[in-house]
């Protein structure tokens, strides 16, 4: 018997300094990434299969966030890449200096160019206003008409999340100059403004206001994961503004080569086809098997807006002043 013990003791000893042994490749990414229900379980399982390595993700809150995160680190920040941030925030990281060229060649299927030296894309998709169909049968079809009704909304914070940067680049894209006099039509019909999507998202599920911030892919969620149907996504005549969510290499990785071979991965059939049900986002690179069952019932905007990552670098500080100054009012 004591023998039998000491043989067990010796070969948990021995997996634990295994596993001290094995190099850890550490990713910054958004809350919702590492949740439970996110991606990131099925992804460090998937990458660490065939990487001989130990992969740990650090959530940093939300998208945007994870930029200021970097920004006051600098080379001493722990991380090797960073998951998360968009094409609203690549130019504003790539001037940091702290991103190393990825070099990988691996084809994406977004609907719009994409080239970045520093960046690669890992999942795709539309800005919209979630609402529930029995609650609200006949939502606006316009930022004009959301702010001529009494409809309300919760909405992120631009400083702190992606999507909050996203809608200020959605009103900016399609009103130009006029995006101040629509930020100020539309103050008295946001109930919060929370520091995530989660935050925003969970009040919206708690009937707190009438619509919120999120994706045309969100009622996929409520479809497929819960077999409900009562979610949607209402469609905008100025057209939605498409997010490019990216992953990029920190120069200052002690694991290089682990993080070009996690930027490979992302690329691969085992990240992809885990997005749609877990990040509930349209992936950068088709799965072999294709989008799952009920994505085909989303809608599809007609038009997509974009700015370019220097376009939306120039344009950030002024819009940021516009919203600002029409919720002070």
């Amino acid at each position: 018997m004591k023998t039998s013990i000491l043989a067990l003791g010796l070969a948990t000893a021995a997996t634990a300094a295994v596993a001290q042994d094995r190099p850890v490749l550490t990713v910054l990414t958004y809350d919702s990434f590492t949740a439970e229900w996110g991606p990131g379980p099925a992804v460090e399982k998937a990458f660490e299969e065939s990487c001989a390595c130990d992969l740990q993700f650090l959530a940093a809150g939300d998208g945007a966030a994870l930029l200021a995160r970097i920004q006051m680190e600098g080379a001493a920040s722990d991380a090797d890449i960073v998951l998360g941030l968009d094409t609203n925030l690549t130019a504003a990281a790539t001037a940091t200096g702290l991103f190393a060229p990825h070099g990988q060649t691996w084809q994406h299927s977004l609907p719009v160019p994409f080239a970045d030296p520093n960046f690669v894309p890992f999942d795709w998709g539309w800005f919209a206003f979630v609402h529930d169909k029995a609650k609200l049968p006949a939502p606006p079809t316009s930022f004009e008409a959301l702010a001529a009704s009494d409809v309300t909304i919760l909405i992120q914070d631009p400083r702190s999340s992606t999507p909050g940067l996203g809608l200020l680049m959605w009103v900016k894209a399609a009103y130009g100059d006029r995006a101040p006099e629509i930020w100020a039509a539309l103050a008295d019909n946001i109930v919060t403004v929370t520091p995530g999507w989660s935050e925003a998202y969970g009040l919206f599920l708690e009937g707190e206001a009438d619509m919120v911030l999120s994706y045309t892919t969100s009622p996929a969620y409520h479809l497929i994961a819960e077999e409900d149907a009562s979610k949607a996504a209402a469609s905008f005549t100025e057209g939605h503004y498409l997010q490019v969510e990216v992953a990029g290499k920190l120069a200052a990785s002690d694991q290089p080569e682990l993080a070009d071979a996690f930027l490979a991965f992302l690329g691969t059939d085992a990240f992809q086809s885990v997005i749609p049900t877990t990040n509930w986002m349209y992936p950068a690179v088709t799965p072999e098997a294709g989008l799952p069952a009920g994505f085909e019932t989303l809608i599809q905007p007609e038009t997509s807006l974009l700015l370019t990552p220097e376009e939306a670098q120039s344009a950030r500080d002024a819009a940021l002043a516009e919203w600002q100054a029409a919720l002070a009012r």
